[in-house]
């Protein structure tokens, strides 16, 4: 691959201001500011395992709660994807990850298909890790499913600490991202679909 395959968008509402940046041949670096420190911890995950150069800044309505922040972010974060990869030639389109934090462990597949589907199965220990709300994740997943036109299965399959749950989630979420976006040098100049087209 010799094209940058970078991406920026902008998105504002009445309910956010977005200003994103990524790169997906970066290494790993971050710069994230949500207003939502747990998030921003989430997203880290994501940029670090997935070697994605990651720059978000979100203003959001937080008095109203973090709902439109967090899924506004996942909008952008699908839209900037969408852009970067442009139409997918050469690349693997399937990853998968095992991901495990001491306890807890989750497995996400992800098949850069051109179609939107999300398939979460995620039953947290508590409602809340600190100050936020569990409930939000899924909403951030649909929002990027959507719009970077993906199908995306992410399962935890054990865990005790929420915390460590949503971890292992996006850490694992990067780690299948990197796979499936990585060049295939067997599939140099060809789109990885008997289509034709993703």
């Amino acid at each position: 691959m010799t094209q940058a395959r970078t991406a920026s968008v902008t998105r504002n509402t009445a309910e956010t201001q977005i200003e994103l940046s990524l790169n997906l041949d970066g290494s790993g670096d971050s710069e994230l500011v949500t207003g939502l420190p747990f998030f921003d911890h989430m997203l880290t995950q994501i940029a670090r395992h997935g070697l994605i150069d990651l720059n978000i800044k979100a203003v959001g309505d937080l008095e109203v709660d973090a709902h439109h922040t967090v899924e506004d972010v996942g909008i952008v974060l699908g839209q900037a994807f969408a852009e970067a990869l442009g139409d997918k030639t050469g690349i693997y389109r399937y990853g998968h990850a095992y991901v495990p934090l001491d306890e807890a462990l989750s497995r996400v597949v992800i098949d850069l298909s051109g179609r939107p589907g999300l398939f979460y199965d995620v039953d947290y220990t508590r409602a809340r890790i600190g100050d936020f709300d569990v409930d939000l994740l899924r909403e951030f997943f649909q929002g990027f499913v959507n719009h970077a036109m993906v199908s995306l299965h992410l399962d935890n399959l054990k865990g005790v600490n929420a915390h460590h749950q949503a971890e292992t989630l996006f850490k694992a979420f990067g780690r299948a991202l990197r796979m499936a976006v990585a060049p295939d040098p067997r599939m140099s100049g060809v789109v990885p679909s008997t289509k034709g087209s993703l």
